[in-house]
């Protein structure tokens, strides 16, 4: 953690970069050329691309990127989280979307918020990534690191399904529902926030349980203890889902086990503002829903 500083010391240290805009984000394109060319003015090896070309992120897999900067929404930051957090890149996002809860740096603010970077005026915060995986009989299927959110769910019908969760190999509670949300806390203010959940601060390492439109069975969100995994096994006789941060879904069968934990890797994001951003963010979002209204007035605004 920093300490309640402008910035810590000793500073942020960065040399190469890349700049990932999102294919389909308008404008983010030519405006990551513009940042690229900004920061190789001022003598950094800066690279733009679009987020998933193979040559931006064949450079980050082959370490030679020690920062990237991600222009889009939040999708575009967990896309980057995917890409970076295995090999410790950390990311700084600028907003060119609509709702930016972890992105850093509103569009028009970039030149600025670089100048910073560069006098080594940013601090990095660590968040906390699971691990995922699908075992089905003595198999394991799949694996994912996860950023938001591991969710099992019904599929196209409105039938519920049954999920036992054992947290370190103990009975936790039978569900009957929806779906059951195992989140970070970066993902308590994703789809675990509009399930009616507890919003966590980032700098905790705890997995958060969360129904999603529970029958007749427990209907509380559960905070596990710091370090314990679970491992959710499915009951069902009809389609059953498992989604990972919003990626396409994967079908499950009665009697899969879908086992969440810590990852070893973590999330590196630049912060430029102090601690406290994050509950000033909190508040100004919580009062601002751009599905709802369109408003000039945007929070990351507020929370300077």
């Amino acid at each position: 953690m920093p300490p309640n500083l402008p910035f810590p010391n000793p500073p942020f240290e960065f040399h190469h970069v890349v700049v990932a805009a999102h294919p389909q984000v308008k404008e983010a394109q030519a405006e990551g050329e513009a940042v690229a060319a900004f920061l190789q003015r001022h003598g950094v090896d800066a690279y733009a691309g679009l987020l998933y070309e193979e040559e931006l992120r064949r450079r980050v897999r082959e370490g030679q990127a020690d920062l990237l900067i991600a222009l889009g929404g939040d999708g575009t930051m967990l896309r980057a989280g995917h890409l970076c957090a295995p090999y410790g890149v950390p990311i700084l996002g600028i907003n060119m979307g609509h709702f930016g809860f972890l992105i850093e740096v509103e569009r028009e603010d970039w030149p600025h918020a670089v100048r910073q970077l560069l006098l080594g005026e940013a601090w990095l915060e660590e968040r906390m990534m699971l691990e995922a995986y699908l075992h089905r009989g003595g198999q394991v299927l799949q694996r994912w690191d996860v950023v938001n959110e591991v969710v099992v769910s019904r599929g196209q019908y409105v039938r519920p399904i049954k999920v036992t969760a054992h947290v370190d190999d103990l009975l936790l509670a039978r569900y009957v529902a929806d779906g059951l949300i195992a989140a970070t806390p970066t993902g308590s203010t994703a789809y675990a926030l509009a399930a009616g959940g507890p919003i966590l601060p980032p700098e905790l390492r705890n997995i958060l349980l969360m129904p999603v439109a529970p029958h007749l069975s427990v209907d509380r969100a559960v905070v596990l203890s710091e370090g314990s995994a679970v491992t959710l096994i499915i009951g069902v006789d009809h389609e059953a889902v498992v989604s990972v941060d919003g990626h396409d879904p994967v079908a499950l069968e009665d009697g899969d086990r879908v086992h969440v934990r810590a990852n070893q890797h973590v999330l590196k994001f630049v912060r430029f503002r102090g601690r406290g951003y994050f509950y000033r963010n909190l508040t100004s979002y919580m009062n601002w829903n751009p599905t709802v209204e369109k408003e000039s007035h945007r929070p990351h605004d507020a929370a300077k």
